[in-house]
C-alpha cells in the first residue's frame, strides 16, 4: 500500500473534494481577543512567526479567519500568526510542490478526505499527546488519524440527514420514514406527475460517493466491502427506488447544490443534503413558504451518515509549538463557537456541539447525528476507492449493470488499490 502513496497524491492534486471541529482544551474569553491564550505545557516558550495556508473563497469565511488571528496576535506578544489564501485549484498542488521544495507553511486547514494522503507523505507532525481530543466525535478524529496515531485537529464538520417536504408527505398519508422500507414506500407514494419521491446527489466523483456510502455504511459494511452482502444490498436498495420510478435518474448530474434546488422547486419530496444548505433553505422558504423538516437517515441495521469538513495539520519541521498554542487559543469554546456559527459549521467537539445550537430543533438533528457520521478512508488512496465506488452506483441507477456485477467489478479495483 505503501507504494501506492504517490499515486494518491497525485490524485488528490488533481481533484476537489467535498465540502465541508475545535479541539478540548481550557476555556478563554477569546472572541474579543483580551483573554490571554493558556499556553500548552510543552510550549511555555513558544515564539515566533506562524503561516497559515487556507483556500476559503467566501469573503465572510476570511474576515473570520482573519479575526481571531488578529485577536490573538493581540492576546500576547511572542507569537505572530499570518493567514494566506490560496485558492482551491492549487492548494493541494501547492502543498505537494512545497513538500518536496521545503516550502511549506507552518500550519494548513484542509478538507478532510485529504489529510490522509498528506500524513502518509510525512509532511504532518505527530500530535499524538501532544493534543487533547478526547471529547471529540470519533468520525472527525479518523480523519485525523493514520496508522493510530493523530496527524491533526478537527476545524469544523458537517454531515448529512433526510429533508422532506412536510406538505408532501402528508398529502400521501406518509409518516417521516425511518427505515429503508419505509423510505421506498413514502418514496413511491409522494412520486406524483413531475415530482420524484427521493434523491440525492450521485455524481460521478466523491461528492456522489459522500451520499451512497451512508447506505453502505448502514448495512455494517465499511467503505471497502462493496461485494459483500451489505454492499450489495446498498446498491440494490438504490436499484429499486430508481426502479420504482421514484429516483431520478438525472441525479447522476447534480450536485448537492442542484438537489437543494430541485427539492425547493417541489420537484422532490425528500433529500439527503447537509448542513451547510440551511442558511440558504431558510431564506427561500421565507419567499416560496415551503415548509420543510429534516430527520435521521433511514436506516437499514444502523445509523450512518456521511462526516464532512476540515482539519487543521500542523507542518512537521515548522515552529510547530507555536502552532499549537495558536490552536490552543482557535479551539476554545468562545473563539470556536464564534468561528463554527459564522461559517456554518458544527463543532467536532462534542461538548461543544452540544450546547452550539439551542433552541434550534433543525440544527439540532444535525448535531444528533454527528456520532453517526463517519469519515470517508481514511486511506492515502482514498480518492481512488471514491471514484471506484461512485462507478458503481452510476453503473446500477443507470442500469448498466446489476448490483452484484458492479459491486465485483469496483471490489476488483479497491482490492487493487490496498494491495489486497
Amino acid at each position: 500500500m505503501k507504494g501506492k502513496v504517490l499515486a494518491a497524491l497525485l490524485a488528490v492534486s488533481m481533484c476537489a473534494s467535498l465540502l465541508t471541529g475545535c479541539a478540548k482544551t481550557s476555556s478563554a474569553d477569546a472572541v474579543d481577543g483580551k483573554t490571554e491564550a493558556k499556553a500548552a505545557e510543552s510550549g511555555e516558550d513558544a515564539s515566533g512567526n506562524v503561516t497559515i495556508w487556507y483556500y476559503w473563497e467566501t469573503a465572510g469565511h476570511q474576515e473570520a479567519l482573519n479575526h481571531i488571528v488578529t485577536d490573538f496576535n493581540e492576546s500576547q506578544d511572542k507569537i505572530t500568526v499570518e493567514a494566506k489564501y490560496v485558492p482551491f485549484a492549487d492548494f493541494t498542488k501547492q502543498l505537494s510542490v512545497g513538500a518536496s521544495a521545503g516550502e511549506l507553511p507552518d500550519l494548513v486547514i484542509l478538507d478532510n478526505p485529504d489529510h490522509a494522503s498528506y500524513a502518509a507523505m510525512g509532511i504532518f507532525a505527530d500530535l499524538t499527546d501532544r493534543f487533547d481530543v478526547s471529547s471529540y466525535y470519533d468520525g472527525p478524529v479518523n480523519s485525523c488519524t493514520l496508522d493510530g496515531r493523530l496527524y491533526g485537529v478537527p476545524f469544523g464538520s458537517n454531515d448529512l440527514v433526510l429533508f422532506y417536504n412536510k406538505e408532501m408527505l402528508k398529502s400521501a398519508g406518509c409518516e417521516v420514514p425511518k427505515t429503508w422500507d419505509e423510505l421506498i414506500d413514502t418514496a413511491k407514494k409522494t412520486t406524483k406527475g413531475n415530482t420524484y419521491g427521493f434523491a440525492h446527489s450521485s455524481l460521478l466523483n466523491g461528492e456522489g460517493t459522500f451520499n451512497f456510502l451512508c447506505w453502505q455504511w448502514s448495512t455494517g459494511a465499511t467503505s471497502y466491502e462493496v461485494n459483500s452482502e451489505g454492499g450489495i444490498k446498498a446498491l440494490k436498495f438504490v436499484e429499486k427506488l430508481v426502479n420504482d420510478g421514484s429516483f431520478p435518474k438525472e441525479a447522476i448530474n447534480w450536485t448537492q447544490g442542484d438537489t437543494m434546488n430541485q427539492f425547493m422547486s417541489g420537484n422532490l419530496a425528500m433529500m439527503l443534503n447537509g448542513t451547510w444548505q440551511i442558511p440558504t433553505m431558510r431564506e427561500m422558504s421565507e419567499e416560496s413558504g415551503l415548509e420543510w423538516g429534516v430527520a435521521p437517515i433511514p436506516q437499514d441495521v444502523q445509523q450512518a451518515s456521511g462526516l464532512g469538513g476540515e482539519n487543521y495539520a500542523v507542518i512537521s519541521g515548522g515552529n510547530e509549538e507555536a502552532a499549537i498554542k495558536f490552536l490552543e487559543y482557535a479551539t476554545t469554546e468562545d473563539v470556536c463557537k464564534y468561528m463554527m456559527e459564522t461559517m456554518g459549521y458544527i463543532s467536532s467537539d462534542s461538548n461543544i456541539a452540544k450546547t452550539q445550537f439551542e433552541g434550534d430543533d433543525v440544527y439540532q438533528v444535525f448535531v444528533d447525528e454527528m456520532q453517526y457520521a463517519q469519515a470517508r478512508g481514511p486511506l492515502p488512496e482514498w480518492p481512488d476507492i471514491s471514484d471506484a465506488i461512485a462507478l458503481a452506483f452510476n453503473k446500477v441507477i443507470t442500469g448498466e449493470k446489476t448490483p452484484e456485477d458492479a459491486a465485483a467489478e469496483a471490489q476488483g479495483s479497491i482490492d487493487a488499490i490496498v494491495g489486497k
